[in-house]
């Protein structure tokens, strides 16, 4: 196994350990004969020495003639399991010889024989890879499958390799679904943008946009060293219906103007020129919302680095493709006086109307300037009320298509007692696992993570080969396990960031002593199991695992001359067995194991059977040595930063979220437990408590770093109050789509709601910085607002529907890793949606309250121009 199978496959690049379940290595069992032993005067001691002394190979120096250098070297006397046998232990008095196999069975056979693995009802050896934290998953897997195949020829006749639990296929699955998801995007985007130009010709343009600014991403991408996984590949999804916002901005412009007569290229040059301040200004916002991202701590900083980075890279890329290549594509794409087809006239005409209609709607918001300030107001009291509402968690809970189940027994059960089970819950689970059954494959290992466990290694069916999830299998299991009175179980289904299966709920108490900080969790256990969201309480810490403590009577055994550490060593290498030496079988280097059979001592008295010789030179029962008593202890004792803790754990029931079951024990904690008691955190219950703070933080942060950006673009602070203001329009539909569709506050719908600040924004910025070149064209105030407002429609209603069309496919997405795509296009979705429809009233309307007072932004330029007109230079 070693040699053929883990030498081999340890070697992969990506691999950092591989461990072995259920393989019995293979090793030279010496079984003592106490009887035996008693008889012929002999000790556990006298045979450890003996094949000490014996069974040597080492170096004997060298030997030097006139010619030559010979190094010498001892080998081995003993090479199979006949010279063990002989092994020599003494020369008895009468001369005879006491040999190994008088006071022992001497066999080759399992080091360790109380454990297995089987799959779907047949014993088999598990190799779990473990992969280094840097490598990647994908190249780890395909690593090890080739080397898989090029070892199979070389197996035994009747061995076999085959995968039993995979998570690179979740992560093809994953991807090939984000690429599908991709590729409708795309074609969604400029379907949009054909509908509203109504020109094959004017469609090309930013449908070109989109390639050129995803392929120099991936450039940016490459500079970096990331790769091309969910979470870039989700960022690039995401980043599709920006990639042409400000191509259509740029594009919309000089249709426009060519429409009113400008010939192809003065248009291009002229509208590039007056939209070009509001597209970089557009931008320096998205790039500053995406910026805090990176600041992210723990796993999802980690993550989302990359994610920000991506979008931060694809919308700079396309804005630069939009100022440049757009106006070389349209002087020469677009033509003038081209005779307009029925669809292009009838998107014009009802383009026409919806115009009318707006400036109308504006006039009346523009006398009623109180609406768009109740406007906000509400929206504001909405998110108020909507955050309190919304479930809060780490991450939406993934169908990966595997999960594990714990099986429980009480504490001190031995393998024995564990192995009949195993019958028993392969047939309680053939419902799930024969070939019309969700489960594709079922691995039990036994004993699992601690003696008394076993854990069940499920893998299910490709998600287009059933219609359950993983989180319907497991309350299955659960219900088809739960009559097995012996056995505790508890489902863990993987989470989407790479955590150990493990509860979500781990709430760390620590205190001064163990039997202090007992009591306190007990009590929160009995006040935590009347909530019926929580369920499958259990703490880390119970004094029920049976142990015997072995007192030395150290006076008699000194006076006996017999030393604690031969006690030790006696009751070692019976009870647990001791590797003493070694031998080698097929040039294998294998250990020789001392032990006693186990079903020789099953009780205390059956301690009396071992002896140890005294000073005297006569043997000495083991039991006159020793006093042993029982009782209970705890399986290990932990401490959590340098405290002494106990973990309390448990798992959520339905839509009991991670947020509300940490709230509740966290009151608990107040309400129950002393000032001196601390809490912490592990698993993804630290993960959540640490990206709330930080993303809190980031949120804050980008807000803060948005409105800097705004006024230093549009050089005034009262300018980008306006733009700002709308934010929390676009996080109010945002958080009622949330509440609508049953999400919770995660890091995915988190990480979206601070993109909608960009996205929110965005538009804003079209509206006020035409607004202001109207008035500094000495445009009347008001009518400045509607001109700009109207003008600003058609690419505002574009750039919304094309990030609306490319949120669409992450919404009806399937497949594996649909979870969290599905969340993030609902929030973006239903933010900009509010956001786009509602500030299109609401901005003129703050404008027109807030810039009032305000100069245009090149008032001060005009006083200085007609300052130095009337000073003439001397």
């Amino acid at each position: 196994m070693n040699r053929q199978l883990l030498d081999p496959l340890s070697l992969i690049d990506g691999v950092s350990s591989i461990e072995l379940r259920g393989y019995n290595e293979l090793a030279l069992l010496v079984k003592l004969d106490p009887v035996a032993m008693a008889s012929r005067n002999v000790t556990v001691a006298d045979i450890e020495r003996a094949l000490r002394a014996e069974n040597l190979e080492a170096p004997a120096g060298s030997l030097t003639d006139s010619a030559r250098n010979y190094t010498l070297r001892l080998q081995r006397s003993y090479q199979s399991v006949a010279d063990y046998q002989n092994l020599i232990i003494r020369k008895n008095s009468d001369g005879s010889m006491l040999y190994l196999s008088d006071v022992a069975t001497v066999e080759t056979g399992s080091e360790n024989e109380d454990q297995t693995f089987r799959l779907n009802g047949r014993s088999m050896v598990m190799l779990e890879f473990l992969k280094q934290s840097e490598a990647n998953t994908l190249d780890v897997v395909e690593a090890v499958k080739e080397e898989v195949g090029r070892l199979k020829p070389f197996l035994p006749n009747g061995m076999e390799m085959n995968p039993l639990s995979d998570s690179s296929v979740f992560i093809k699955s994953a991807i090939s679904e984000v690429y599908t998801t991709l590729g409708i995007t795309s074609v969604l985007v400029i379907l949009v943008i054909y509908i509203f130009l109504g020109s094959a010709r004017a469609t090309l343009i930013p449908a070109v946009s989109v390639p050129v600014s995803l392929i120099a991403t991936f450039a940016v991408l490459l500079l970096f060293d990331y790769s091309i996984n969910l979470i870039t590949l989700l960022a690039l999804v995401l980043s599709v219906g920006l990639l042409v916002d400000d191509s259509i901005v740029v594009l919309e412009n000089i249709h426009s103007r060519i429409e009113k007569g400008e010939p192809p290229i003065v248009a291009a040059y002229r509208g590039a020129r007056e939209v070009g301040m509001a597209v970089i200004a557009t931008t320096m916002v998205l790039v500053a919302v995406f910026m805090p991202i990176t600041l992210l701590t723990g796993t999802a900083g980690m993550l989302f680095k990359e994610y920000a980075v991506t979008l931060a890279a694809s919308v700079m890329l396309s804005s630069i493709v939009a100022l440049t290549m757009g106006p070389v594509l349209g002087s020469r794409v677009l033509k003038m006086n081209v005779q307009q087809g029925p669809f292009t006239q009838f998107v014009e005409k009802q383009f026409a109307r919806l115009e009318n209609g707006y400036r109308r709607v504006l006039y009346f918001t523009l006398k009623h300037n109180w609406i768009a300030v109740l406007t906000v107001v509400l929206s504001l009291g909405f998110m108020g009320y909507t955050y309190q509402q919304l479930p809060q968690s780490f991450v939406s809970r993934e169908d990966q298509g595997r999960l594990f189940v714990r099986l429980t027994a009480t504490e001190g059960a031995s393998y024995h007692a564990l192995e009949p089970l195993i019958d028993d819950i392969e047939q309680r689970m053939k419902p799930l696992t024969n070939p019309e059954g969700p489960i594709k494959s079922m691995g039990v290992r036994a004993p699992g993570r601690n003696q008394n466990e076993m854990m069940l290694i499920i893998d299910l069916k490709h998600w287009d080969e059933r219609d359950v999830t993983v989180f319907d299998v497991s309350n299955q299991i659960r219900r088809l396990l739960q009559p097995i009175a012996e056995l505790r179980v508890a489902p863990m289904v993987p989470s989407s960031f790479g955590t150990r299966a493990r509860q979500p709920v781990q709430v760390v108490i620590g205190g001064s002593s163990y039997e202090i900080v007992q009591e306190w969790v007990e009590l929160l256990k009995e006040k935590a199991s009347e909530n019926p969201g929580l369920r499958e309480l259990d703490m880390d810490y119970n004094e029920t695992t049976p142990r015997m403590n072995v007192t030395i009577n150290q006076a008699y055994a000194h006076e006996l001359g017999i030393p604690v550490s031969d006690i030790s060593s006696a009751l070692e290498t019976v009870l647990a067995g001791r590797n003493i030496t070694t031998f080698i079988q097929n040039g294998e280097e294998y250990d020789v194991n001392v032990r006693a059979p186990k079903d020789d001592f099953n009780a205390i008295s059956d301690l009396a059977r071992i002896h140890l010789r005294s000073s005297s030179g006569e043997l000495v029962r083991l039991d006159t040595l020793i006093d042993v008593t029982i009782e209970g202890q705890p399986r290990q004792l932990n401490h959590y930063n340098r405290r002494k803790s106990i973990t309390l754990s448990a798992d959520l029931v339905g839509d009991y979220s991670l947020g509300e079951a940490l709230a509740y024990i966290e009151q608990l904690v107040i309400d129950e437990l002393p000032d001196e008691a601390t809490i912490d955190y592990k698993g993804e219950s630290m993960e959540y408590k640490r990206s709330s703070s930080s993303m809190t933080v980031t949120f804050i942060l980008a807000l803060v770093v948005v409105y800097l950006v705004l006024a230093a673009q549009f050089e005034s602070f009262i300018h980008p109050m306006v733009i700002m203001m709308t934010v929390p329009l676009a996080l109010t539909g945002a958080m009622g789509g949330m509440l609508w569709t049953g999400l919770s506050l995660d890091i995915y719908t988190q990480i979206s709601l601070i993109m909608l600040i960009g996205l929110a924004t965005k538009n804003r910025i079209l509206i006020v910085e035409f607004i202001n070149q109207l008035r500094d064209r000495k445009i009347a105030f008001e009518d400045a607002i509607i001109q700009g407002s109207v003008a600003r429609l058609r690419p505002i209603l574009m750039t919304a529907i094309t990030t609306l069309a490319g949120s669409v496919p992450l919404i009806l997405a399937s497949g594996a890793g649909y979870e969290s795509r599905s969340s993030i296009g609902i929030v973006i979705f239903s933010g900009v949606l509010v956001a786009t429809f509602m500030t299109l009233f609401v901005a003129p309307g703050l404008y027109r309250l807030v810039a009032a007072r305000t100069g245009s932004p090149k008032d001060m330029e005009h006083k200085l121009e007609a300052a130095l007109e009337n000073c003439p230079a001397h």
